[in-house]
């Protein structure tokens, strides 16, 4: 039997039914995660890539269908509750710390994630080692920086925080949604390089958004093409190996040039 750590067994979305804004953003999605899975999700827009993590993660509750995550169904359960077993880096480098906050108090919320807090973010020496460590592992200097307020650094080492802060305490799954988007070219390559070494160091299971099509062939062992909230294409690794960022290109454009015609 193969090793699914995450299963989504015929779940839907839709929003806005009955209105004339309906939209049906997954429509019975079925798709089997193998542990060390490292897959890259493409598609056009509103295709149902974002939809699909935020059913995943708990931001909403699908209209049918079920979520396991190790044999256990998660399907209506609250997204704090799945923290523990779920984390998730954002687009936007300010959605995933406190910027008010110093980088050592974000660190240290991230390491209680899924546990129950209490008001004082207490950092033992052990801890404070841990994160200095891990700081430094990053090559960006951010191990002198503990003290200094989040908000105060830039969107590449916030980004790098965001990813050091989702993996601290080893998540079943990491969604990653678009996490280089609103970087610079330069910064987005140091981000996804940082990624790749995580995810293979820590044999992390990952879901990877991207809108760059050599990014989606070049990371991953596995990619999903979604389409109007159906996956229509699941490529394994010696088939993404085969293909260029031009075929993909066409593969996702004759979807659409397909409807002109049904």
């Amino acid at each position: 039997m193969p090793n699914h750590i995450l299963s989504l067994n015929n779940v839907s979305k839709t929003f806005y039914p009955g209105s004339v804004n309906q939209v049906e953003a997954l429509k019975n999605i079925n798709l089997h995660v193998e542990k060390g899975d490292f897959i890259t999700l493409v598609g056009g827009n509103g295709a149902g890539k974002s939809t699909l993590l935020n059913a995943i993660s708990g931001y909403f509750f699908p209209d049918a269908g079920e979520i396991i995550v190790n044999d256990q169904d998660i399907t209506y359960l609250k997204e704090e509750k799945r923290a523990g077993m779920i984390s998730r880096v954002f687009q936007d480098p300010k959605m995933g710390t406190a910027p008010r906050m110093t980088v050592q108090e974000n660190l240290s919320l991230a390491y209680r994630r899924g546990e129950r807090r209490g008001l004082h973010l207490g950092t033992s020496k052990e801890e404070t080692k841990l994160y200095k460590e891990q700081l430094a592992s990053l090559g960006l200097g951010l191990e002198n920086r503990l003290d200094a307020e989040i908000g105060l650094l830039s969107g590449g080492q916030r980004q790098s925080i965001a990813l050091l802060m989702a993996t601290l305490k080893r998540p079943d799954i990491l969604l990653l949604d678009e996490h280089t988007a609103a970087l610079d070219p330069k910064t987005a390559k140091l981000i996804l390089e940082l990624t790749d070494r995580k995810v293979k160091e820590m044999g992390l299971t990952s879901i990877m958004i991207t809108h760059n099509l050599q990014d989606a062939l070049t990371y991953g062992n596995r990619m999903l093409v979604l389409h109007h909230g159906q996956i229509v294409r699941d490529f394994n690794q010696a088939e993404k190996a085969e293909l260029t960022t031009e075929s993909l290109f066409n593969e996702i454009q004759k979807l659409s040039l397909n409807e002109m015609f049904v």
